[in-house]
């Protein structure tokens, strides 16, 4: 479900829009994955002081800690394989709740000091299709001290973002054919079809997010049971 939005400004970017999406969240207990752009340490001490834990990507944006978690990591314990469409991924993923060795009481130039870092991690995806073969690694910060299997469940449900909101957002709306472009027209859209989202993917039946919709336009009583949840 989408529990809030915040527009980027025009000369802005989500390193400015993260930290005032927070502060109108809820999110005691929660565990707040972003991506690479959100890992920074205001974020991390924001959803912190929120009485939640973060798991952010952690790239080129921390150049020398990157460095030192990729050299820590060696061959991963915990493996899943999945199959589709003639691609068969299998991901290890390992994490280490043991981080003494990376902090210090050094200076110098972009260190890092993330609030209540308990743990890094790692994942490996190796992708074979068409007879080929590639490997990648991607790495992770974390307040919260997870178990592989734990670690390996919130960094795919991240991709649920991706998978279950902007695909669906493009395909069965057709946010792509949108030519709303002044004002506050596109911002207000946004927010009704993800209210609409929301109240579709309530509904209580086997049919897909696109009958749903139509269900919705068709059937007075569908629409009504929808709206009042019955």
């Amino acid at each position: 479900m989408v529990l809030g939005r915040q527009a980027c400004g025009e000369k802005s970017n989500e390193i400015t829009a993260i930290p005032a999406l927070l502060e109108r969240l809820e999110l005691s207990g929660a565990l707040v994955t972003t991506d690479a752009m959100g890992c920074l340490t205001k974020i991390a001490g924001a959803i912190c002081d929120k009485g939640a834990d973060y798991l952010p990507a952690l790239k080129d944006n921390w150049p020398a800690l990157r460095t030192e978690v990729e050299r820590f990591f060696a061959d991963p314990e915990v493996d899943s394989c999945e199959r589709d469409h003639g691609r068969i991924e299998t991901r290890r993923h390992a994490v280490c709740q043991q981080i003494d060795w990376l902090k210090s009481d050094r200076r110098f130039p972009g260190e890092w000091r993330f609030s209540d870092l308990a743990m890094i991690a790692m994942v490996e995806a190796e992708v074979q299709r068409e007879g080929k073969l590639s490997i990648e690694r991607r790495y992770f910060l974390s307040s919260a001290k997870l178990s592989a299997r734990r670690f390996a469940t919130a960094v795919r449900a991240h991709w649920h973002v991706k998978n279950r909101l902007h695909w669906v957002m493009d395909v069965v709306f057709h946010d792509d054919l949108m030519r709303l472009r002044t004002d506050n027209g596109t911002a207000n859209m946004a927010a009704v079809k993800h209210m609409s989202l929301n109240l579709i993917r309530n509904i209580n039946d086997k049919a897909s997010i696109r009958a749903r919709r139509k269900a919705l336009a068709w059937d007075d009583q569908y629409l009504a049971n929808a709206i009042t949840g019955t």
